[in-house]
This record gives C-alpha cells, structure tokens and sequence, in this order.
C-alpha cells in the first residue's frame, strides 16, 4: 500500500529523513503527535527572546538587561501556549529551566554585539517550487554585512555537533541559502551557526558549488522518500538520537509496536473528521443565521438587542474615514523583503 506523500521538505525534514525514516515517517506523514520536549521548549523560548530583542529594539538599546526583559516576556508567550501545555520539565525544576535559558541569552552577547547587527528580517519563513516539491524553511535572522550582502544566522541551543556532524548542520544554512537566492534573489555572502551552549560561532560562505551539492541531495532525499512511500518502507536507524525520540514506543528496533502507530494514525484521523464535520456545521449554522440580517439605528443598539453572533448593519455611518496609524508587529514577508532591499 503506498503512502501520501508529504506536501514540502524543510532542513529538518531532510535531517530527520536521513536521520530515521522511520521517524521521519510517523512525523511528516502520519502526524502522530509528539510530546512537548524540555529541549524544544527551552530553544523555542531562547529563539523568541531574541527574535523579541532584534526585531522590537534598535541598535543602541539591545542591551543584555533589555535582553533578560524579553526572556521573561517571552516565557509567558511559550510556556503559556498551547504547544507547551503540560510540559513536563524531567529532573529540571522551572527555575532550573529558566536560569538555563537566561545563560544562553548571556552567552549569546559573548559572540557578537547585537548593535552591530543591521537586521533585515527575522523567523522569515521562505519557499520556493522546485518541480513538485515545495522546499520552505524559517530563517532565524536575515541581516545585512558592511558590504549590503545578506547574511543568514542560525540559532543553536543545544550543543555543538563535533567535527564529524559539522557538515550536517552546515548543510541546513545551506539550504536557506538557496532559498535567499530563489526567492530574493541574492545569494547570502555568509552563513553562520551560533551555538549559544558553548559559545561557538561556526559561519561559511556559500558557493555555486555548494547550492548545487544541496540541490543534488535534496533531490535524491525526496526520490527517497517518494520510493519508501510508494513501497511503504520506512525503516528504522539505530543510532545516538534514539534516547531523544518521541515515538520509542512505536519503534521496532527498540522493542515497539508498528502496530499501535497505526492504531493512534486511524484514531487522530477519526478526530480529524469528526471536528471537520463539527466546523461543518458550525459553518452551515451561521450561514443559515445571515440570512437575516438585522438594521440596527444608534437609539437601539443595546446589550440586549445586539450579541456577538447577531449581523449587524449600522444605518447613518460616516460618509468619511480618518486615516489611522497601523503599527506592524511582525517580521516582513519575503515579498516585503524584496522591496525592502532593492534599493540597498
């Protein structure tokens, strides 16, 4: 029985395939769910109190104490989210967790000054069509070099890969990389890893060659992953990461059941379907309800005759309307970014 294949490949994705396809499977193509993981929790948390600090503050005023302010506003944006609920923290307590987290924002400050940094974008999600598959990824922070060249930096809270995974990791900013040049038009003059754990700064400077190594291997990672899905054939890789895996239990080299993963894959469909067809009839309901509309006059609109789910339409607007000032609060778009740059 043959697979659907997934919709797009991201640098993770590919890591994860030649990581484990057996992995790779349950995630990017069953969806089984993963646990929240403390790791993951902590990245993302580190992740936001920069984005928070590059983004929101100008050079001049990215001070470490201005820092710390946005690791603890950035704490309430990610471990009061959906994703972390019920995040279990293993042998760290919270203040463990968080002390840990404000060492790698201090380390962070031991491997550049942030300004000194000319920030074009940050978490900039790009994706480019190449033939059928779509190649996207999150660009941590995108910004400019004395020169006007782009410069893609990469975030890393865990530790360092040693000599023989450094090219792996080298292998994702790569890949955004390309995506720069395909989307943006520009390839980046440099690509940089800042591992905040040690501290270590790893950069390299992309080259014809090296987009054309990263367009070869993606292309025989998705053949892959196309054969194994056509073959339902996603074997499992034994190796160092297997600790850290969320679906041990389904794993057979480690003594898991296939079986059960097929089980929880038809369960989380059936809930699929059924809030489908509940969003369904929420939809159908309110359609229903718009066919009669109800004209509202200023003297009686009261909290009695207007709800929240009532069409209204106001009689005896204004003719006019007042420009009004509009605050962006989020990182540009890849299209905003091309005008943003063009005339750099």
């Amino acid at each position: 029985m043959s697979l659907v294949l997934p919709t797009s490949l991201s640098p993770s994705k590919v890591a994860s395939f030649k990581e484990c396809a057996l992995a790779f499977r349950y995630s990017a193509i069953d969806h089984l769910p993963e646990p929240p993981s403390p790791h993951a929790a902590k990245g993302t948390l580190v992740h936001r109190a920069l984005q928070l600090l590059m983004w929101e503050e100008p050079a001049g005023r990215r001070s470490l104490p201005v820092a710390l302010e946005k690791l603890e506003r950035a704490r309430d944006d990610v471990l009061g989210s959906d994703e972390y609920e019920g995040l279990d923290l293993g042998d760290e307590t919270e203040a463990e967790f968080l002390a840990d987290a404000e060492t790698l924002v201090r380390n962070y400050f031991r491997l550049e000054d942030p300004d000194q940094v000319l920030v074009v974008g940050t978490e900039l999600l790009l994706s480019v069509q190449v033939g059928s598959l779509t190649l996207r990824g999150i660009i941590d922070r995108l910004e400019l070099d004395e020169a006007g060249e782009f410069v893609v930096t990469d975030y890393k809270t865990g530790r360092a890969p040693g000599e023989a995974y450094e090219q792996s990791r080298l292998g994702g900013v790569h890949f955004y990389a390309f995506l720069c040049e395909q989307v943006l038009g520009r390839r980046p003059a440099r690509v940089q890893l800042l591992h905040l754990r040690e501290p270590l700064a790893i950069s390299t400077v992309p080259s014809e060659q090296s987009i054309r190594g990263l367009r070869q291997q993606t292309s025989a990672v998705w053949k892959a992953i196309e054969l194994a899905c056509e073959r339902d054939d996603f074997r499992p890789k034994p190796g160092r990461l297997c600790g850290y895996c969320a679906y041990q239990a389904y794993c057979p080299a480690l003594g898991g059941d296939p079986a059960a993963a097929a089980e929880a894959v038809v369960a989380r469909r059936a809930a699929h379907e059924e809030a489908k067809a509940a969003a369904q009839a929420l939809e159908q309901e309110s359609s229903e309800l718009s066919d009669f509309p109800i004209t509202v006059t200023p003297d009686t609109v009261t909290p009695d005759t207007v709800t929240p789910d009532t069409p209204v339409t106001i009689t005896d607007a204004p003719d006019t309307v007042t420009d009004t000032p509009v605050a962006l609060v989020a990182s540009p778009s890849a299209a905003a970014l091309v005008g943003t740059t063009a005339g750099v």
